[in-house]
């Protein structure tokens, strides 16, 4: 079965001039067509029972497809494949694609693939399958005139071929029945899903900006979002703007006011931290507030009555956060909220639907509780009916990721917001990096028996075989090893068969190996010039003289552009925001960004005048002149404390710098107090540390440059007084990075290798961390760039074009 219009509800507006601030009074009701997939619809109406997330391999798209050939070719001459159909109740249009009809023997069939034994086909997968084979049936019924008519359900096993043919036979009349409760069913939420719909585009065409009139900056930043979505679809914007202007207002008012007119489904606001969750959603509640009423919404082809204007906005939470029983696994003989959750999930759903507006984590978990479902798959079901999800990045951009899935599959408009957009290339890697550990392997053949056992027994072979060649700590290979490749894949099939037969539990070390493969194997088929393969011995790196698996093999993406192209073009349009994106083709370059994509550079609001920067440069803190540099940075920090008594962070490029530095101001200046970063520091200990800087107090806090306290810290008035920067913030030179290097090289010309992986990420951190002195337009604040390579043109360039730089021989006025 392939659906047609897989978007649930379809509204056509019409376009508007660009501007934007838009007239107070609401633009002319759009048109209004109301259309469903087949799936969507039995999606909806259709399942039933408990929700079941035992892991069963599932076969991937491409051997879906090939099944869907491989049954198709089998039949005869006069067989139809792939046959579109639509059918209508009312304003409901239904389409999609029937698999197949064969109308000698008068056989619609739905074909579904799977992998292993047929068991593990789940019972609510099943209700759907079948439901959706009775529509198919319905609507050929329908299209030729039928009084009765065979629907078959083909199971098509993937790897042998083996078909399974469960047939039922209908009257025309029974089929109409059944879609004609599928359709009632449906579209009461339908129609109301369409009238807030035209309630929301309606208040968001007519939206004013929240507080009245922009800050310095801040409508250069809304004009240039509100242009980037009124282009044409797949349209990137990169925009740094500093802090201090409003970015998460200053982004999402016009891409949510631009929505309106460019039809928009949806708006995703992705952050990398807590931080900048939590700042959209007090952005987004300020929305609310602020959205009108609208007149009398008009729909065809009746007109629908007026209703309050509201902003569904999903707080998106990871699950180990929002998960009620973590002790249990997801399924109905083991959690109580698993049991019977397609059965409770309408009335959760509906009950969320009356309470439109901030559907944060603990209004999902109250509706949840209530109805004796679980909260995480609830938020997940509610994605489909919000209008903007505040999530973390990976919901969109990993290889997994559902909002991009939801997005494909149900054909919808997206707006896409990138918070500290600085920090998703890095993000990006380690979503598209992975890594096969040994002791997963060893682990997994301890427990392994039969077929399995001898399949991971192969990889072993084969990765002993690859380390023996090697008898240095760390080699790039300059391709992948076929061998070990091949004994990966045919162990995830070994795993997989079995599976089927008696699936793993979670924790389960076989299970645990096969996530692991699957990611390798999958990085493995997409391996390029943007990744390297590596093997990294573990100590002692003796090559051969070690029996068994003593390394780690990494696929390790370098340039993530290939894997999130795609996700910029599935997207109408897609804004990066930062208050560090320079250079732009940096950025550009490793986000894949189309050629095309603008750079808007935000005046600051600050002036040089509330930030004296001075540059430390007879001091080096390279990693061979440390020992010396103790001394003179210590005399720095207690001069400046001396002159001006306050609050101030010392930033060092790793912990054990850190207590070199502040066990040198403890010994010469003991009357200093002071507090330091530690390692894998909890939420509460993070917290205290950032108590320790209160209005009017006095003393020195030490961090880790790139570190939990280098951004998304907010500290103004004399929280925070100052800040010195004893690093460049270069990454450590070490294999891997080298190798990083060479790789960049290669890819974006000779040349460009050290800037990608040293300079520019460096000289990045080195900004977010000074960025912490001046929070509003009344701070001020000192900041000591301490060594002597800040003196370089080349390093200057990087740092904000409002700074005034004072080399050391000049003196602060």
């Amino acid at each position: 079965m392939t659906d047609a219009a897989p978007t649930v509800v379809t509204v056509v507006t019409a376009d508007t001039p660009s501007d934007v601030t838009c007239p107070a009074s609401a633009p002319p009701p759009p048109a209004v067509a109301l259309s469903v997939s087949v799936r969507a619809l039995c999606e909806f109406t259709a399942r039933a029972g408990d929700l079941d997330l035992r892991y069963t391999p599932a076969p991937s798209a491409l051997e879906g497809m090939e099944g869907h050939r491989l049954v198709q070719a089998r039949r005869g001459p006069g067989y139809e494949a792939e046959v579109p159909l639509s059918g209508a109740l009312g304003a409901l249009v239904v389409r999609g694609r029937a698999d197949g009809f064969d109308a000698a023997r008068q056989q619609l069939e739905e074909i579904k693939t799977y992998r292993g034994d047929l068991d593990s086909v789940r019972p609510h997968q099943r209700a759907l399958h079948w439901a959706q084979a009775r529509v198919y049936g319905h609507l050929m019924c329908q299209a030729r005139a039928l009084d009765r008519i065979h629907v078959a359900l083909v199971y098509a096993q993937t790897g042998t071929g083996h078909e399974t043919v469960l047939v039922e036979t209908h009257t025309a009349a029974d089929l109409q029945a059944f879609f004609e409760d599928l359709c009632t069913r449906f579209q009461d939420w339908a129609r109301s899903e369409l009238q807030h719909r035209q309630a929301r585009d309606a208040a968001l065409a007519a939206l004013t900006f929240p507080h009245g009139a922009f800050r310095a900056g801040q409508r250069d930043l809304a004009v240039a979002v509100y242009r980037s979505v009124r282009a044409d679809a797949g349209q990137c914007l990169l925009a740094q703007a500093p802090t201090g202007i409003g970015k998460t207002l200053g982004t999402l008012f016009p891409m949510l006011q631009a929505s309106a007119r460019k039809g928009l489904d949806k708006l995703f606001f992705l952050t990398a931290k807590g931080t900048g969750h939590a700042l959209a959603l007090e952005a987004l509640a300020r929305v609310q507030a602020q959205l009108a009423v609208p007149h009398t919404a008009h729909a065809q082809p009746a007109p629908l009555p007026p209703q309050p204007a509201t902003l569904r906005v999903l707080d998106v939470l990871a699950r180990d956060k929002v998960c009620e029983h973590p002790d249990k696994a997801c399924h109905g003989e083991s959690c109580p909220l698993a049991q019977g959750f397609y059965d409770r999930l309408p009335a959760a759903r509906n009950a969320l639907q009356q309470r439109a507006g901030m559907w944060d984590g603990a209004t999902v978990r109250a509706e949840a509780l209530t109805h004796r479902i679980c909260p995480y798959y609830l938020a997940q079901e509610m994605t489909k009916w919000c209008d903007v999800a505040v999530a973390d990045y990976h919901y969109y951009y990993d290889s997994a990721a559902m909002l991009y899935a939801l997005t494909v599959s149900r054909q919808w408009k997206v707006g896409v917001l990138v918070d500290e957009a600085h920090n998703l290339p890095d993000r990006a890697r380690r979503m598209y990096t992975a890594e096969l550990q040994p002791h997963t392997l060893a682990e997994a053949r301890r427990t392994a028996t039969g077929a399995v056992r001898k399949a991971l027994d192969k990889v072993q072979r084969s990765w002993s075989a690859l380390q023996r060649e090697q008898d240095t700590a760390y080699r790039a290979l300059p391709e992948l090893p076929t061998d070990l490749t091949t004994a990966v894949e045919r162990a995830i099939g070994a795993v997989a068969q079995a599976q089927s037969e008696a699936p793993l539990l979670p924790g389960d070390p076989v299970l645990t190996f096969y996530l692991e493969a699957l990611h390798f194997a999958a990085m493995a088929e997409q391996f390029g010039t943007h990744a390297v393969l590596d093997v990294s011995l573990h100590p002692p790196h003796t090559g051969g003289a070690r029996k068994g698996v003593h390394s780690t093999l990494c696929i390790r993406n370098i340039v993530p552009a290939p894997h999130l192209q795609p996700r910029h073009a599935a997207a109408q349009s897609s804004v990066f925001f930062s208050g560090t994106l320079t250079p732009a083709h940096y950025y550009q370059d490793l986000l894949g960004l189309p050629a095309e994509t603008p750079f808007v550079d935000v005046d600051s609001p600050f002036h040089a005048g509330q930030l004296a920067v001075q540059v430390v440069g007879h001091v080096s803190t390279r990693y061979a002149d440390r020992d010396r540099s103790l001394l003179p940075l210590v005399e720095v920090l207690a001069a400046q404390y001396a002159l001006q008594p306050g609050n101030y962070l010392c930033f060092a490029s790793s912990f054990d710098y850190l207590q070199r530095i502040a066990l040198a101001l403890q010994g010469h200046h003991p009357e200093i107090p002071q507090w330091q970063q530690t390692a894998g520091m909890d939420e509460a200990e993070r917290a205290a540390f950032l108590q320790r800087f209160q209005e009017g107090g006095q003393g020195m806090g030490f961090a880790v440059l790139g570190g939990a306290f280098s951004e998304g810290v907010d500290l103004p008035g004399h929280r925070l007084i100052g800040a010195f920067i004893a690093t460049l913030g270069l990454p450590q030179i070490n294999p891997v990075n080298e190798q990083m290097r060479r790789a960049m090289d290669l890819h974006f010309g000779s040349g460009k290798g050290y800037d990608y992986t040293y300079l520019y990420p460096g000289l990045r951190k080195v900004v977010q961390a000074a960025g912490r002195v001046i929070r509003t337009e009344q701070d001020r604040g000192v900041v000591f760039l301490m060594d002597d390579r800040y003196q370089r043109a080349q390093v200057r360039a990087l740092l904000p074009s409002w700074w005034h730089v004072l080399d050391p021989k000049q003196k602060r006025p």
